[in-house]
């Protein structure tokens, strides 16, 4: 609680109800930083089964009493998701921020990209937010496609978008993050924040490891992607932290109609691996 000078507390500020307005905590510098504690206090009110999973148990606690059954519960999750995303046929997984509002150009492209995909008769899956989100999974389902949410718990309550034909919930980032993989043929990722970075990289990641191929990453937004492209070639190719031409892995565009076209040309070539696979 703040004080005056003299040292006491001051009284809470009065609403026009009468009613003591709480007072609101004031963000606090930490190490040069502005910390909006805020915040973290918003988040702290609900634990999600992540959250659990990933969290230590408290000493004189018998492990075998919690995490080895929640094993049955994520086992659970991946059958579920199995079960009702293989009938969702060729798809791309559209990422970005849940921020971008219906006026920005990139919702346009999103929504637009959408519609494309829709047209060349992929699904568009995505994270069932709002935002980029929102628009590709309008329009997909406005042109007549696909429209599928992958939603995920977190501390703060997300509903899906209003575009979303078929909704699958998961606890658990990591199933979510599976079956994004699994049942995609492209990643397409508009400008985001942290989970659209992290999805980027985890899918470069899986290709530079071999564990999947012939999937594109198309980062939509050339302005946007320019300066982390600049700083890969830079620092993590110039200082030999990757291997010449892995950059290549990721494909910039401002076009819609180009993402499709790589995208399209992409699940040829899979089909054909596929092909000659069987064949051996």
């Amino acid at each position: 609680m703040a004080r005056e000078k003299t040292g006491k507390p001051r009284p809470p500020a009065a609403r026009g109800d009468g009613a003591a307005r709480p007072a609101t905590p004031r963000p606090r510098r930490k190490s040069g930083r502005l910390v909006d504690e805020t915040i973290r206090d918003a988040l702290e009110r609900y634990v999600t089964e992540d959250e659990r999973l990933l969290q230590g148990l408290p000493p004189g606690v018998d492990f075998t009493r919690s995490d080895p059954w929640r094993v049955l519960r994520i086992m659970g999750e991946v059958i579920e998701g199995f079960d009702k995303l293989a009938s969702v046929g060729k798809a791309v997984t559209v990422f970005g921020s849940a921020r971008t509002q219906p006026d920005d150009p990139q919702y346009a492209n999103a929504e637009r990209l959408g519609a494309l995909l829709a047209a060349r008769g992929f699904a568009v899956i995505t994270g069932a937010g709002p935002g980029i989100m929102e628009a590709a999974n309008k329009g997909a389902r406005l042109a007549g496609g696909r429209s599928v949410g992958c939603n995920i718990e977190l501390p703060f309550e997300q509903g899906s978008n209003p575009y979303v034909d078929m909704l699958v919930n998961f606890r658990y980032f990591f199933v979510r993050k599976t079956m994004f993989v699994k049942y995609s043929a492209a990643f397409v990722i508009f400008p985001g924040g942290f989970g659209t970075l992290d999805e980027l990289f985890e899918a470069v990641t899986l290709i530079q490891t071999g564990k999947i191929s012939q999937f594109p990453v198309i980062l939509f937004g050339t302005h946007y992607w320019a300066g982390l492209f600049r700083w890969l070639q830079s620092r993590v190719e110039g200082e030999k932290k990757i291997s010449p031409g892995e950059l290549d892995i990721m494909t910039l565009t401002d076009d819609p109609a180009h993402a499709v076209e790589v995208v399209a040309a992409a699940h040829e070539a899979q089909l054909k691996k596929a092909k000659e696979r069987d064949r051996q």
